[in-house]
């Protein structure tokens, strides 16, 4: 365990490691629900344009909320805040587990609880990111970050092959699982004594037009936002048509849980090895190398189901996962280490419009798919995500990053915010 703490320090912090176990629960409630919303969908019309329609519905309230989201999560008591948006997805989770029990669901039915979860989501996601950096030392951020990650990534290798067994059995209850695990969460902040109020009582427009243009005055922040956005809209969103590899592959309900399962052991994979390039000067080129070689992956994932050979594809679904979390850490702790606590709720509340991009992907994929089928529509967005990567790279400043910089950035940022609050 002290080792452990050695290379991850936030777990030496209670209230962080606290907060990050109710995390687990509630993460893991996600990707029970993610799962079964898209099998149940799949279940009962087999159409990947109806799973791109559940990608939809589940990223777009999200990203039109996270704005607001994000001013009140610089505005209120984010505890509270969390505490409510948990609660609500609890209930709706129960709500999906009552009409699958008793075989009343219809495709409209988790179409619409899942875009009434994206709205709670819109909220929770910027107050979590603005939430956490309060129970550490800033020393701790990359190690929390790194944490974070792997709350998601872990949950992605055990839950799915946990759920699809689950599936096989009673589709129903993974629901019911989601809710619990979001009542969990809310017990766990109910015994968190930690109080983070609001950084400011300004208008929500005006709140959210300074983060926007705090963005705007830093070109490594479009940039890296740049390439967060093109990742998950473009490569990962190929996630949202599994079923259909699943189908496609012949291993139906436990390859379907299997390969999201071998995903998140590749995440993993990826976030244990990202603190040994961490401080390294070609900081930023391993970003842009990561991202690279995650869209060539992906290619490969395409070219292996289309050739039927399961387990060629999961290598590549490995390989895919990760060298996209190896990107993304660090790109997420540079945008982390440069963003004022004034200004955190709103500015990371943009970043996080990054993984409703992945379901919203899902939809453009879902159409692609129908003349042309799943793999050659994922081969075209990866080409789409290679244009992405070579656009920021040849124009942008994500190269120059390094430690050094990463620090620099803080400054300038404080700097910043004090010139656009004159």
């Amino acid at each position: 365990m002290q080792s452990l703490r050695e290379r991850y320090p936030a777990l030496g912090a209670p209230l962080y490691r606290r907060y990050w176990n109710a995390s687990l629960a509630s993460v893991g409630g996600t990707q029970l629900l993610m799962l079964g919303q898209g099998w149940v969908i799949y279940d009962i019309s087999g159409s990947t344009w109806d799973l791109g329609v559940l990608g939809a519905a589940t990223s777009i309230p999200t990203i039109l909320m996270t704005f607001w989201g994000g001013a009140l999560a610089d505005r209120y008591e984010k505890k509270q805040l969390l505490m409510v948006t948990s609660a609500v997805t609890a209930i709706l989770c129960a709500l999906l587990f009552i009409l699958v029990l008793f075989d009343f669901v219809e495709v409209w039915h988790v179409w619409t609880i899942a875009a009434s979860i994206a709205v709670a989501s819109g909220i929770d996601w910027p107050t979590r990111q603005s939430f956490f950096p309060h129970l550490i030392d800033r020393s701790m951020m990359l190690s929390a970050v790194a944490l974070n990650s792997i709350l998601w990534q872990v949950t992605r290798m055990i839950m799915p092959a946990i759920g699809g067994v689950i599936l096989a059995v009673d589709m129903s209850l993974v629901f019911l699982f989601g809710a619990i695990g979001y009542t969990l969460m809310i017990w766990a902040l109910l015994g968190m004594r930690i109080h983070v109020p609001g950084t400011t009582t300004d208008s929500t427009i005006n709140q959210i037009k300074e983060g926007l243009l705090f963005i705007a005055s830093k070109s490594i922040f479009v940039y890296l936002l740049t390439l967060s956005f093109g990742g998950m809209l473009f490569a990962s969103s190929y996630t949202t048509l599994m079923p259909a590899f699943a189908t496609l592959l012949g291993s139906q309900e436990a390859g379907y849980g299997l390969l999201l399962s071998i995903s998140g052991l590749g995440s993993i994979v990826g976030t244990a090895v990202v603190g040994s390039v961490t401080l390294h000067r070609s900081y930023g080129s391993v970003i842009l190398i990561s991202a690279l070689a995650s869209g060539i992956a992906l290619i490969g994932f395409s070219v292996a189901a289309i050739s039927n050979s399961f387990w060629v594809a999961a290598t590549f679904v490995a390989l895919n996962a990760a060298f996209t979390s190896v990107s993304m850490v660090l790109l997420m702790t540079a945008l982390q280490a440069s963003v004022p606590d004034q200004l955190r709720g709103r500015v990371m509340g943009i970043h996080s419009i990054t993984y409703s991009l992945m379901p919203l992907g899902g939809l453009f994929l879902g159409a692609l798919a129908v003349p042309i089928c799943a793999p050659y529509a994922v081969i075209v967005t990866c080409f789409l995500f290679l244009i992405v990567i070579g656009f920021v790279t040849l124009n942008g400043p994500i190269r120059s990053i390094d430690g050094a910089l990463t620090r620099n950035l803080t400054e300038d940022s404080t700097q910043s915010t004090q010139e656009l609050n004159q």
